[in-house]
């Protein structure tokens, strides 16, 4: 044994015990967990010096993305930039946005017109053709490190495609592969577990059975008919998933994303979400990769509630995902957004706030998914808003229909039954910049506009790491030509995932564009967040009364500096009473000096006051 098997030795003997103890009580078969100790030992030998020393660098410094300068942008290969080959054509587009964090949507192989936007994977080691290959991703990823820019990946785990090798194989009979799913001849028991297992889309893809005519046999599909469940009770499904995962790893991907974590584990009698399974797989992740691949972060998709997702950080002796979303305060940002009343909000804030400062949010305000309109109804009921009547609102206002909304994008997966309906819509969309562009409309733009740099500007006060959504960087509107696609034109989530338009991109110098005051507004917002420390993600981080309901604050403070965020959320001017705070302090953005007393803010105004 040489000196690599030393490093790897000590990592293991950190991590033996608890790692055994965890396999043991889920699967209790100790030849299984000596083949997944051997194969950690050959992915560990396999990684390349560079990942190794970045590796070595990063167990050094676990803090490393807690800093002020993580920026993040998500984008589709394709839409970005054709293919790998197109992104790394790119990457210095990527760094004057700023950006050293990019998440690269699901790229592996898929089936066409079966794919759900590339998360039913039919192979995990292959590359979609049309996108490049594993070479290419290679290449990529060690470019992007060369630029200090990590890339991260969606590893989808809860299900395969149908189109995978091992569905194939169970579709024939094969009953090896039957156990890597879950497969009945009859329906007795998915009928039982349709009981007690809500439904993912229940207009779309209603249950979470699907019947098999060929294999005479029903097959769990929680997520789309053609995506189906794997069954993470069989130990051979666990292995071979942490080598896939470890085999990713290698390609130099730093930031993996854990797809539908709460669903992994399926319990019969149970709601099948966030079983205590589900939190020991993900700690038998997280020791996993500090084992082999220490530099590599989790981040866990929980589009949840602030009290089921923490429990997905773990605990500080034992953790799981590095980071998490923040999908509710997202959500309620747009509800703030549609209501000009920031309570809500202010609360979601002060929730997060109170967390321990370990926990990494990843705060952003659009994605690539549909924006679901998960609020807390109880609080909102207090203040006379009905669950029902308020969603419809919401997706009124956002369609354009309601409260005086300049905002445009399509419902999703609306149900005429509940009445429920999930949005699609780009940020710059939602905030009026297409309406005002088609009726050529130059006040309502600059409103737009002046709106749309409010919400980051908040978006980057938040604890965490702030992601762009790409094409926000430009000020991007809905596109509606994926209703000519016939593999498209039943999702309206299309809608916000049209091609980046690098015509509009030649005018982010030009301050008479959109694409200029978009850019050149969120340059200066990143560039002051990556030159003060307060922006740490582990600052103190509270709100403050305002006394008006359209205007935020957020105060941040770290090693002594101190930074007030001012939001006004109306379209009219607010002023902010904060003469109960600091006194004296200056405006980041501007340079000027504001008492505190009385804040004046323009429609959609904001400020970021350091206290003198």
């Amino acid at each position: 044994m040489g000196k690599e098997d030393n490093v790897f030795l000590e990592r293991l003997a950190r991590h033996h015990d608890e790692l055994r103890w965890l396999y043991m009580e889920l699967y209790d078969n100790d030849a299984m967990f000596a083949e997944l100790g051997d194969n950690m030992r050959r992915f560990y030998l396999d990684r390349n010096k560079e990942l190794k020393k970045s590796d070595a660098r990063r167990a050094s410094d676990q803090g490393w993305y807690k800093q002020n300068d993580m920026l993040g942008m998500m984008f589709y290969i394709d839409n970005f930039a054709g293919n790998m080959k197109g992104v790394e054509s790119k990457l210095d587009y990527i760094g004057e946005c700023n950006v050293n964090y990019i998440h690269l949507m699901p790229f592996l192989d898929t089936p066409e017109g079966r794919s759900d936007g590339g998360y039913a994977v039919s192979d995990f080691r292959r590359v979609q053709e049309k996108l490049g290959s594993m070479k290419d991703l290679d290449s990529l990823t060690a470019a992007c490190h060369k630029k200090g820019i990590n890339v991260c990946m969606d590893f989808v785990m809860n299900h395969t495609s149908e189109d995978h090798e091992w569905a194939k194989r169970a579709r024939q009979g094969d009953g090896e592969y039957m156990s890597r799913y879950f497969f009945f001849d009859n329906p007795t028991i998915p009928q039982q577990y349709e009981k007690t297992v809500p439904q993912v889309f229940p207009t779309t893809a209603p249950g979470n059975f699907t019947w098999l005519p060929d294999a005479n046999h029903y097959v769990m599909t929680s997520f789309y008919p053609y995506q189906w469940d794997l069954n993470y009770k069989n130990p051979r499904v666990f292995n071979e998933m942490m080598y896939n995962f470890l085999y990713l790893a290698n390609r130099g991907i730093d930031i993996i994303r854990i797809d539908a974590v709460p669903y992994i584990w399926k319990e019969l009698n149970t709601p099948c979400r966030n079983l205590k399974q589900v939190h020991t797989i993900v700690r038998m992740m997280r020791m996993i990769s500090e084992i082999v691949c220490p530099g590599v972060l989790l981040l866990g998709e929980v589009v949840m509630e602030p009290e089921k997702v923490t429990p997905y950080f773990g605990t500080v002796e034992k953790p799981e995902c590095h980071m998490l979303y923040n999908v509710t305060t997202m959500a309620t940002t747009w509800h703030t957004v549609a209501t000009r009343d920031v309570k809500l909000l202010k609360k979601q804030l002060d929730i997060v706030s109170a967390l321990p400062k370990d926990y990494v949010f990843l705060n952003y305000l659009r994605c690539h998914d549909d924006i679901g309109w998960g609020l807390d109804y109880a609080a909102l009921k207090m203040d006379g808003m009905e669950e029902r009547a308020h969603k419809k609102y919401l997706n009124d206002y956002f369609q354009g229909y309601d409260g005086d909304s300049r905002s445009r994008g399509e419902l999703y997966n609306a149900d005429p039954v509940t009445g429920d309906a999930r949005f699609c819509g780009t940020t710059a969309s939602m905030c009026g910049v297409e309406k005002a562009g088609f009726e050529g409309d130059d006040d309502a733009m600059e409103r737009a506009v002046q709106m749309d740099l409010m919400l980051h500007a908040y978006m980057f006060m938040q604890s965490g790491i702030p992601v762009l959504y790409s094409g926000d960087e430009i000020g991007q509107v809905n596109d509606y030509q994926y209703k000519e696609d016939p593999n498209k034109a039943a999702d309206s989530r299309y809608i916000h995932r049209g091609p980046m338009n690098w015509k509009l991109a030649e005018n982010i110098r030009d301050m008479d564009t959109v694409e200029g005051k978009m850019f050149q507004g969120l340059k200066k917002l990143e560039t002051i967040r990556r030159t003060q420390k307060v922006f740490v993600s582990y600052a103190d981080m509270w709100t403050v009364d305002t006394g008006d309901a359209s205007v935020l604050c957020i105060g941040r403070y770290y090693d002594g500096e101190k930074v007030y965020g001012v939001f006004n959320f109306s379209e009219y001017d607010r002023t902010a009473w904060l003469g109960g705070v600091d006194k004296d302090t200056v405006d980041l953005i501007s340079g000027v000096a504001v008492s505190l007393d009385a804040v004046n803010l323009p429609a959609y105004g904001y400020y970021y006051l350091k206290v003198k």
